[in-house]
C-alpha cells in the first residue's frame, strides 16, 4: 500500500524554470495595478463625476486590505493550500483589472478596484511563504528576483498613463495591466493543479511570519538574507538555529539565548511593549506616506500646473528610488551600531519634499519627488528595525505580525483623510503641511522605535509586572 504524501509537501515536483517564472510574473502584478491609477486619477474623477472623499476612500484600499489580508491570509492559506490561495487571489487581481475601465459607475469601480488590491493583498503575504516552501536550493536567487522586480512593478505601474492619450486614457492606462495578469493566471493555474494541497505540515516545520526586508513600493516590497521573507509568514525548520540580525548589539544579546522562548515571551500583550507600540507607529505612518504619493502626487502636481506626464514620471522616480532602499538598508540596518539615525534622517528628506510640494511645485517637481524617494527609505529601515529589535524567532515572528497589520490599518487613515480635506477645499496647502507635521512625528516614533534594546526584555518586564 502507497503512503500518501505527507501533509504540506508539494504532491508533484515543480520544474526549476516554471518556479522562476511563477515568481517573476506573480512579482510584476504586485504594485503596478495599485501604481497605476494614482497617475491617472484626475481623469477616473473627471470621467465618473466623483469627488475627493470618493477618491480618499479609493486611495485607501491598499492600506486597509493590506492589514486585513495580513491577519487572514495565512489562516486561509492553512485551509485550502498557498498556492490554491494564491492562484484565487491572483483570478481576483485579473478580474478587477480587466473589468473596472469599463464600467459606468463609480461604486462598481470602487468595488473592482477592491478585488484588484485583495487579491495583490493575499500575494503580498503568501509568496515569500511559497517561494520557502518550493524554493530549494533557489530561494535566494528566487527572493532576489521577487524583491527586484516588485519594486520594479511600483516603478513602471504610473508609466502606462503617457502610453495613452484623450479623454478616456485613463481606460487603457488601467486595462494594460489585466493583460500581465492574465499571463500571471494562466501560470499559477499550472501551478496549483501541480501542487495540489502544499502549506507546510506543522509535523515538520513551524509558520512563523518572518520578517521582510524589501521594498512596498510602497510598500515593499519587501533581501539579502532570504529567510526573512517580505511581509509574509514563511516556513522555518523547528530544529534550525536562528540568526539574529540588527548589528552587533543584537549578536551579542543573541549569543547566550537558546531557540525556545520564555512562556511570558509568548503570552505577553505586545501593547505593552513600548518600542513595538513605537515600531508600528513608524510603520503606519511611512505606509502612509507611501500611498499618499502612491495615491495623489500626480494630481498634487497636476493641480500646480504641471503637466501629467511629469506628475506620472515623478511618481515612478518615487518608485525607482524605493527599489534601491529595498536592494541596501537591510544591509546598512544589520551592519550598523546606532540606527535611531536613520529614521530621522530620512524622515527629514521626506519633510523637505513635501516643503518643496508646498513652495513650488513647478519649479523643480522632480527634485521634490526625488526628496520624497529618499524618504521612502523608511519602509525597508522599518522593515529591517523587525528583526533588529527582537532576539529570538518567535517575538520577531509575533512583532512582525503586529507591526505590519496594525500599522497599515495606521496608513489607510491618511489617504482617506486627505481625500476628505480635499473634497472640502480643493487645495493641497494644509495637506502638505499636515504632511510635513506627520514627517515630523514620523522621525519621532522611529528614533525611539529604532533605540537600543529589545522587545523581547520589555515583554519580560511586562509580564513581570503585572
Amino acid at each position: 500500500m502507497t503512503p500518501s504524501p505527507a501533509p504540506g509537501r508539494p504532491t508533484r515536483y515543480l520544474p526549476v524554470l516554471l518556479i522562476f517564472v511563477a515568481v517573476f510574473i506573480a512579482a510584476i502584478n504586485l504594485r503596478a495595478g495599485i501604481a497605476s491609477l494614482g497617475a491617472v486619477l484626475d481623469g477616473v474623477l473627471t470621467s465618473f463625476g466623483a469627488g475627493g472623499r470618493l477618491a480618499g476612500v479609493v486611495t485607501a484600499m491598499p492600506g486597509f486590505f493590506f492589514a486585513v489580508m495580513g491577519l487572514a491570509a495565512v489562516p486561509l492559506a492553512s485551509r485550502f493550500g498557498l498556492s490554491k490561495m494564491l492562484t484565487w487571489g491572483m483570478v481576483l487581481t485579473l478580474i478587477g483589472l480587466a473589468a473596472r475601465p469599463w464600467v459606468g459607475e463609480f461604486w462598481l469601480f470602487i468595488a473592482l478596484t477592491a478585488c484588484v488590491v485583495v487579491g495583490i493583498a493575499l500575494a503580498n503575504v503568501l509568496l515569500p511563504a511559497w517561494i520557502k516552501n518550493h524554493g530549494g536550493r533557489n530561494i535566494i536567487a528566487l527572493m532576489t528576483i521577487y524583491t527586484s522586480v516588485l519594486g520594479l512593478s511600483g516603478a513602471l505601474g504610473p508609466l502606462s498613463a503617457l502610453l495613452f492619450h484623450g479623454d478616456d486614457a485613463w481606460r487603457g492606462a488601467l486595462f494594460v495591466w489585466a493583460i500581465f495578469a492574465a499571463g500571471q493566471v494562466v501560470v499559477w493555474v499550472v501551478i496549483a493543479a501541480r501542487t495540489g494541497f502544499d502549506f507546510p505540515s506543522l509535523a515538520r516545520t513551524r509558520v512563523v511570519p518572518e520578517v521582510p526586508e524589501a521594498p512596498e513600493t510602497a510598500e515593499a516590497t519587501e533581501i539579502a538574507e532570504v529567510p526573512k521573507t517580505p511581509e509574509a509568514p514563511a516556513t522555518v525548520d523547528a530544529s534550525a538555529t536562528p540568526e539574529v540580525p540588527g548589528g552587533s548589539d543584537a549578536a551579542t544579546a543573541s549569543a547566550s539565548v537558546s531557540d525556545s522562548t520564555p512562556p511570558a515571551r509568548a503570552r505577553a500583550s505586545l501593547w505593552r511593549a513600548p518600542t513595538a507600540v513605537f515600531l508600528m507607529l513608524f510603520f503606519g505612518l511611512q505606509s502612509m506616506n507611501a500611498y499618499f504619493q502612491m495615491g495623489w502626487l500626480p494630481q498634487v502636481y497636476i493641480d500646480n500646473g504641471v503637466s501629467a506626464s511629469v506628475g506620472s514620471v515623478a511618481l515612478a522616480l518615487v518608485g525607482a528610488l524605493n527599489i534601491i532602499g529595498g536592494l541596501t538598508m537591510p544591509t546598512i540596518i544589520d551592519r550598523s551600531r546606532w540606527l535611531a539615525i536613520y529614521p530621522v534622517v530620512f524622515s527629514v528628506f521626506a519633510a523637505a519634499g513635501y516643503l518643496g510640494l508646498y513652495l513650488a511645485a513647478d519649479t523643480w517637481p522632480l527634485l521634490w519627488a526625488f526628496l520624497l524617494g529618499l524618504g521612502g527609505f523608511c519602509f525597508p529601515t522599518a522593515i529591517a528595525l523587525i528583526p533588529a529589535r527582537s532576539r529570538t524567532p518567535l517575538v520577531t515572528a509575533r512583532v512582525s505580525g503586529f507591526v505590519q497589520p496594525y500599522g497599515y490599518f495606521v496608513a489607510a487613515a491618511g489617504p482617506l483623510i486627505v481625500g476628505v480635506v480635499y473634497g472640502a477645499t480643493g487645495e493641497w496647502s494644509a495637506i502638505l503641511l499636515g504632511l510635513v507635521a506627520a514627517t515630523v512625528l514620523m522621525a519621532i516614533v522611529g528614533y525611539r522605535a529604532s533605540r537600543r534594546g529589545f522587545i523581547d526584555d520589555e515583554l519580560e518586564a511586562g509580564a513581570g509586572a503585572v
